[in-house]
């Protein structure tokens, strides 16, 4: 398949524009920006110098990929907005570059969503298979893992963490890290149980289920705090054979923000 630039497109001599790709009307693509094969870009999208776009993306109707990222420090420098392959980015979403200070890289995965007025800032790493629903947005330096879903108009602080295969409910601001394999709702947001049904989906083994239910029991509903809790799981060596109990302990052993209590509680 030829690629196809509609002549009203602004695409600059210098963008690198791989085979198949389609760029609608009015959509601009500067000098130094990377499009892979079999790429769409939609009417009136923006793509910066910065991005560095993989194969078979969607970019829908006035989407803004590798643009200057909306940091005062932030001075021109070269920097990237690295997207992966198969990812759809809807309507009016805005993925913006990494800066010096950070990491000079925003890297978004592969198989992505990215539904209308999402927001992905500077510096920020997404894995791959993540959901961002509608107007969910995510500050500077946040990571998150694969398989997460954020609910619609969603706001996560800068440098939080969300854990892999995690479901976090709409309208619920995050400002503290959520570990992995959980559900985390209600205002201010809190641990809500296991992801139980997303990880049967994904072929996670019942054995699995009941540990990261013990662990997050031990967590979460023994009055212990995390410190206790975690030396308590990692006295337990049926819990620890597992790679995904170890994930747990080691992403709330690392936590710098603090994850996110149970209901009702404030963690110390």
């Amino acid at each position: 398949m030829s690629t196809s630039i509609d002549p009203r497109a602004a695409v600059g001599p210098k963008a690198r524009i791989g085979e198949g790709v389609h760029v609608g009307p009015f959509a601009v693509v500067e000098d130094g920006a990377v499009i892979g094969d079999g790429t769409s870009v939609g009417s009136c999208a923006l793509i910066g110098s910065g991005a560095r776009i993989g194969r078979d993306c969607r970019i829908h109707h006035g989407a803004v990929v590798g643009h200057e990222p909306q940091d005062l420090k932030y001075a021109g420098e070269p920097t990237t907005c690295e997207v992966g392959d198969r990812t759809v980015i809807r309507e009016y979403a805005t993925l913006h570059r990494g800066t010096p200070g950070g990491h000079g890289r925003t890297v978004v995965g592969s198989d992505c969503l990215f539904m209308a007025y999402t927001h992905v800032a500077h510096d920020c790493t997404v894995g791959d298979r993540v959901i961002f629903s509608n107007a969910a947005t995510i500050a500077g330096h946040v990571e998150v893992g694969d398989f997460a879903i954020l609910g619609g108009l969603t706001p996560v602080h800068q440098f939080v963490r969300i854990g892999a295969h995690t479901m976090i409910g709409g309208g619920v601001r995050v400002p503290k890290d959520v570990p992995p394999f959980v559900l985390a709702s209600q205002d201010p947001v809190a641990f809500q149980g296991l992801n139980s049904i997303g990880l049967r989906r994904r072929g996670f083994s019942r054995e699995v289920l009941v540990a990261l239910e013990r662990t997050y029991g031990l967590i979460y509903t023994t009055g212990h705090n995390v410190s206790q809790a975690l030396a308590l799981i990692r006295a337990d060596e049926a819990l620890m054979t597992l790679a995904e109990v170890r994930s747990v302990v080691e992403f709330a052993a690392t936590s710098k923000r603090g994850i996110i209590p149970g209901p009702g509680r404030s963690r110390r």
